[in-house]
This record gives structure tokens, C-alpha cells and sequence, in this order.
């Protein structure tokens, strides 16, 4: 992996920093007006995409839907021809596809998700319910990945090329080739079943979050620990850090004067590169874990061929993560002032 290039520069000083434009309010409004406005369009072309090539899959998969739809109904065992046959009439299944499709879209444009196949309910209600449970986990499992991999790379980088430094890079690479599935399962054998220190899954259970968030969250450092080091060493041989220790500080005044902000934003703009492992890992991690979030019902709605929650739950993912993109370019765009002045320029 290469070394993140920093967004400050070595020889930038207060005094560029501080040259803003005569209007720098007006600067920054335009910046985050520009910002919401591409990510806005990029989330009604997701919404478009998403919506669209979900229904397509689940229309190319073989087998009956609507006798899939009647089993996850009513059961295997109880469901019939005539009973598949009610299904088929009741949600359109007969419908030519592009019909089906369009009546789709006419109701996405009214903000219409439609109702679960199976339970009837509306996709959204249930949607909004499982929301909460993956933005939990979500939030959770940032967290850890931030514990673990800020203070570690940063100490890494400080002394590159020493004990730690190469410690910290094999733990990376044994933790970033290990699949989320085969992580998890690890540690469930070691934590829940060995040593009985946290429940191996569910929801509700006193410390039921330690065991996917501690997962997802490891999966996360792996990475974040390498770019959090990079950047620091960075930060360690630039004339500004040098010119801070010839001042009189010492490593942890000058860290926290002039190497933290500095070194968290190349750690801040991969955020964007690492929502990708998260919003998958998300899938994978609730239903390994049975923690009852829009991952575990995506998985539960394929099985029964649950169109509509398919699309909603694929949707609403899609969607999250552009939300997500969006608030690290603001964040980025807080962090680096040069970004406000540059952008506010033009």
C-alpha cells in the first residue's frame, strides 16, 4: 500500500493558512453548496441503478417466485400450487417486467418503498426499525477501529521502521487477508466459547454489540492502522515538526500541536475507501451474529424473493453510504482550511 500523499504541504505557514478571500463565509457556503449538490446527484443516480438492477436479479434467479414468496409465508410444508397461484395474482408476478419496473419508479418518485411480499408490512416502517439496529453497529465498530488504530499508528509512525512499526504492520496484514466470516468465527471460538467473556449473537443480551462490532471494527484497523502511521511519519519528517522540536516542545506537545489535525486528514478522506468494507461488512457481520439490522434482513429477504424489501433495504444502503461520503468531504474540507480557500477562490 502506498503512503497517502498529505494534503498540507511542508512549506506551508500561519500565515498562507490565514490568507482567506474577503469573503471566506461566502467561500465555504459555495464549498458545501457544491459539495451536497454532487452528492445529491449521485444519490438519485444510486437510487435509479440500485433500485433497477435488484429487480432485474431477482427476476433472472431461477426457480418460482411466487411459490418462494407462499413457502416464506406460510411455510414449506404448508404451501400448495393454489396457494403460489393466490400469491402470483396478488403482487402482479404475471406482469411483464418492464410494467413491473415502472410502476416501480412511479412509486419511488412519490417516496413510496411498497410493502414487504411477505409480511405485508410497509418496506419503509421496516426499514426505519432496522436502520437504527445497523447504524448502532455501524457507529460501534468505527469506534473500535479509531481505538485501535489512531493511537497505534501514530506511535508506529513516530518511531518508523522500529519494533512496533513492524509489529503493528504484520498484525495489518494478517487482519486485512482474514475474510470478515472467518474473523468472526475466530473470535467467537476463542471469546464466547473458550473463555465465556461475550455472547457468540443475538440482540438485547447484556454486551450483545461487543462481539460484531469488535469484528467489523478489527477488519476496519487493519487498514486505518497503516494510513494512520503513514501519515504521522510524514508529519515526523516535515520541517514544520522539526521546527517545533528546536522550539522546545517535546514529542507529545509537538504531536498534539502540530501533528494530530495534520495527520488526520489523509485518516479522515479514507474514511471514504473504508465505508466500502463497512457497508459490506455490515451484511456479512449481522448475519453471522444475528444482530437484526437492514444486512440481516437484505439476506432473509432474498431467500424468500421479497422484491420490494430487496429493493428498499438495497436502496437505503446504497444511500447511506453516500451520506456517508458526504459528510467525510465536509469534514475533510473542516479539517484543511487550504481546501475552503482553494474551492472558495473559484
Amino acid at each position: 500500500m502506498s503512503d497517502p500523499t498529505l494534503p498540507l504541504a511542508a512549506h506551508s505557514t500561519p500565515a498562507d493558512l490565514a490568507a482567506a478571500p474577503p469573503s471566506r463565509a461566502a467561500g465555504t457556503a459555495r464549498l458545501v453548496g457544491r459539495i451536497l449538490l454532487q452528492r445529491g446527484l449521485q444519490a438519485v443516480i444510486v437510487a435509479a441503478l440500485v433500485g433497477t438492477l435488484s429487480f432485474l436479479m431477482m427476476r433472472l434467479l431461477p426457480g418460482d417466485t411466487a411459490f418462494r414468496v407462499a413457502a416464506a409465508r406460510y411455510g414449506f410444508d404448508m404451501v400448495s400450487a393454489a396457494a403460489a397461484e393466490a400469491v402470483r395474482a396478488e403482487l402482479g408476478l404475471a406482469l411483464p417486467w418492464t410494467e413491473a419496473l415502472l410502476r416501480w419508479w412511479s412509486h419511488l418518485l412519490r417516496l413510496d418503498l411498497g410493502v414487504s411480499s411477505v409480511t405485508g408490512a410497509p418496506v419503509i416502517e421496516e426499514i426505519v426499525h432496522q436502520l437504527g439496529h445497523t447504524l448502532q453497529l455501524a457507529v460501534a465498530a468505527l469506534a473500535v477501529s479509531c481505538l485501535i488504530a489512531v493511537p497505534l499508528g501514530f506511535a508506529a509512525g513516530l518511531r518508523a521502521g522500529g519494533t512496533l512499526d513492524r509489529g503493528t504492520l504484520l498484525a495489518s496484514v494478517l487482519l486485512r487477508a482474514m475474510p470478515p466470516f472467518v474473523l468472526g468465527i475466530v473470535l467467537v471460538t476463542v471469546l464466547s466459547v473458550e473463555f465465556d467473556l461475550m455472547p457468540a449473537g443475538g440482540h438485547g443480551a447484556h454486551g450483545a454489540l461487543l462481539m460484531p462490532a469488535l469484528t467489523l471494527g478489527l477488519g476496519l484497523a487493519a487498514t486505518s492502522m497503516r494510513v494512520a502511521r503513514n501519515a504521522m511519519a510524514a508529519v515526523a519528517e516535515s520541517p514544520y515538526f522539526a521546527f517545533a522540536r528546536v522550539k522546545g516542545l517535546d514529542d507529545s506537545q509537538a504531536v498534539l500541536r502540530h501533528g494530530v489535525r495534520n495527520a488526520a486528514i489523509p485518516l479522515v478522506a479514507y474514511l471514504g475507501v473504508q465505508l466500502v468494507y463497512l457497508v459490506e461488512g455490515v451484511v456479512v457481520i449481522e448475519t453471522l451474529f444475528a444482530w437484526p439490522g437492514i444486512g440481516h434482513a437484505l439476506v432473509h429477504a432474498i431467500f424468500g424473493r421479497d422484491v420490494p424489501m430487496i429493493q428498499g433495504t438495497a436502496l437505503v444502503m446504497g444511500l447511506l453510504f453516500v451520506a456517508l461520503n458526504t459528510l467525510v468531504d465536509l469534514a475533510c474540507a473542516w479539517i484543511d482550511p487550504r481546501v475552503r480557500i482553494a474551492r472558495g477562490r473559484r
